[in-house]
Order: structure tokens, then sequence, then C-alpha cells
């Protein structure tokens, strides 16, 4: 067993021994990458890096945008009909099942069942607005959903 460890071990410093070897002679010197090219031309090819990484990431975000609109919508079987904030960490949801309305009780790292509702609730489509967090970054920016054709 000792043999199948030592065995990468040595084949690595086979292939080090010519490095090696180059470097015990005094009147040599090992070019490196640095030594070769300019100062300028080495921060323009790690700008250019930089930028073609970011502009990935934001292809990539854009695309998993477009993939999850691609999904059905209107096929989900859960809905959230309804939410409401009581608390830093408490939140009381309005969830439909099927033909179900079930009120669960949100906290921090709990989920309790209140209540099963026996007449669904409901909303009007205009009183479904969006997550809390889209309507306030629409305040904070200007935008009024009014503004919506």
């Amino acid at each position: 067993m000792s043999t199948l460890i030592w065995r990468p071990v040595g084949a690595a410093l086979l292939a080090l021994l010519p490095l090696m070897a180059q470097a015990a002679e005094p009147g040599k010197t090992i070019a490196t990458p640095m030594a070769e090219g300019s100062m300028g031309g080495q921060l323009v090819q790690v700008l250019l890096g930089l930028l073609l990484v970011i502009g990935m990431i934001f292809v990539l975000a854009w695309l998993m945008r477009r993939v999850q609109q691609i999904g059905p919508r209107s096929g989900q079987v859960i809905k959230l009909v309804a939410s409401q904030a009581l608390g830093p960490r408490d939140r009381l949801l309005l969830v439909q099942v099927g033909n179900e309305q079930i009120l669960l009780g949100l906290s921090a790292g709990r989920i309790t069942p209140l209540h099963t509702l026996k007449e669904p609730v409901h909303l009007p489509e205009a009183e479904a607005a969006a997550p809390e967090f889209a309507q306030r970054l629409m305040e904070l920016l200007g935008k009024d959903q009014k503004d919506k054709p």
C-alpha cells in the first residue's frame, strides 16, 4: 500500500528534476513571463480578462432569468394568495393548494398551520399586488404601480 502512495510523489519529483538541474547552474537564469512582456501589456491583459469574466456573469444572469420565465407559471399547484407581516420575523401566509386555502403562521425556523378555510378567499385581480420588496423598490425609484401599461 505504501508503494501506491509514493509512486505519484516519485513521478512529480522526476518531472521537477530538469528544473532543479537548471536552477543549480549558476550562470543561467530562468526567463519569467513577467520579464518578457511590458507592464502596460500585462495590465491590459488583466483588465480584458476581468471584463470578460464580468461580462460572462451578466450574460449568465440574463440567461437564467430567461430560462426561469419559460417555465409554466399558471400550472403551479401551490400558490401564495396573501402575505401579512406581523413582526420582523413573523408572518401570516394564505396559501392555496388546489381548491383548498390554508392560513399558515411563519416564524423563525417554524411553519405552523393555523386554519383551513372552508370558503376560499377570492381577491380581485387588482389587489393581487407584487411582493413587498418589488413595491418598496418601485416607491424608492419614484415609480408607481399605476405607471404600468
